[in-house]
């Protein structure tokens, strides 16, 4: 890989930026960790201090269109995520922006249309990292037609997160900070998406905000909740997809209100046999004629995560992003947006 310099500013220093984002790219050689800008300065002034970047930026904006940097990371919440990309494609800047890619599918087709007119900057989105060690052999199986032709998909994760009503609002739950995305709702989909390289056409959902009034993320009173606390959802696959059998269909549950023992899966039934993801465990089995047993996945298979790895890698070589290309994120909002839309708007079906 060619180590010419590569200069990076951040906008926005969260959980995931700065257990990931910052020191894996600091490893890298060659890349100079140049310029962030935080919710303030002086929480900017903390991550630099920790991990070494060489100023501190008072607004997001002066970070986009400074001269010394080349790329910018995106790590605030999804509100700003369409704003702050094309702000930096314009100004001529690679981008790598955290998941969700925004609040809407609007804003994600803006930031898609945006990227199309810069082909030669790179602008990657966080993956969904929980099948990153099995995406492989998950596609050998399916390569091979093992379980033959999809009938269902069936994405399930369960959490006691926001069981207790007397909780505090948290920013997931903000729908100004959020928009559409809800609970783990996209990031579980994305797996799907990955595997089967393709959106379903349709969807019905139903519902249910339990908890309509938390103490507010911010500030004091009382926020109004927005986001639902438990979502199921069921999709048609367009007709004649390769690999698909017919009527196949895509089938989700996501709650944030159970106790007790959890469930954490995603399954796809196949004409032939069933593949299992145990997304807590890590763990995958394939069932051929009702029988089950586990599937090796062998070490050199298991991928992990090289996110900004992969990032550095298409500034300099131009290698196509893999994960999470842009193109891809918009189809995960569309899918989001539809759910919102049936549930929201009575159980109708809703167009992908």
């Amino acid at each position: 890989m060619d180590q010419r310099t590569l200069r990076v500013g951040f906008v926005g220093a969260g959980g995931n930026t700065r257990a990931k984002h910052i020191p894996n790219l600091k490893a890298i050689p060659g890349v100079v960790l140049t310029a962030v800008a935080n919710r303030s300065r002086e929480s900017g002034s903390v991550v630099a201090t920790e991990f070494g970047v060489a100023r501190v930026e008072s607004d997001w904006s002066s970070v986009v269109e400074a001269q010394d940097i080349d790329a910018v990371v995106i790590g605030t919440w999804p509100y700003l995520h369409a704003e702050v990309t094309i702000a930096a494609l314009r100004a001529g800047k690679h981008v790598l922006t955290e998941a969700r890619m925004a609040r809407d599918a609007a804003e994600a087709a803006r930031m898609l249309e945006e990227s199309r007119k810069h082909p030669a900057l790179v602008a990657q989105i966080v993956p969904s990292p929980f099948s990153l060690d099995v995406d492989s052999t998950v596609a050998g199986i399916l390569g091979r037609g093992l379980i033959g032709p999809v009938r269902e998909v069936i994405l399930t994760h369960t959490f006691a997160g926001v069981a207790d009503s007397a909780a505090r609002q948290t920013w997931r739950q903000d729908f100004e900070l959020s928009g559409f995305n809800t609970l783990t709702l996209g990031i579980y989909y994305e797996i799907a998406q990955r595997w089967l390289r393709c959106d379903p056409d349709s969807i019905i959902a139903d519902a249910a905000v339990h908890t309509t009034s938390r103490p507010a993320f911010a500030g004091d009173g009382a926020a109004e909740i927005r986001i639902p606390d438990s979502v199921t959802f069921s999709g048609r696959y367009a007709a004649g997809l390769a690999g698909f059998a017919p009527g196949a269909r895509i089938i989700g549950h996501f709650s944030g209100v159970e106790r007790g023992q959890l469930r954490n899966e995603v399954r796809l039934n196949g004409e032939n046999g069933t593949l299992r993801f145990d997304v807590a465990r890590q763990e995958l089995f394939l069932a051929i004629e009702g029988a089950e047993g586990p599937v090796d996945v062998p070490p050199q298979a298991r991928r992990g995560w090289r996110v900004e790895e992969d990032f550095v890698e298409s500034i300099r070589t131009g290698a196509p992003v893999k994960l999470t290309d842009f193109a891809s994120g918009l189809g995960y909002m569309r899918v989001t947006e539809a759910i919102w839309r049936s549930w929201s708007g009575g159980g109708a079906r809703e167009t992908v």
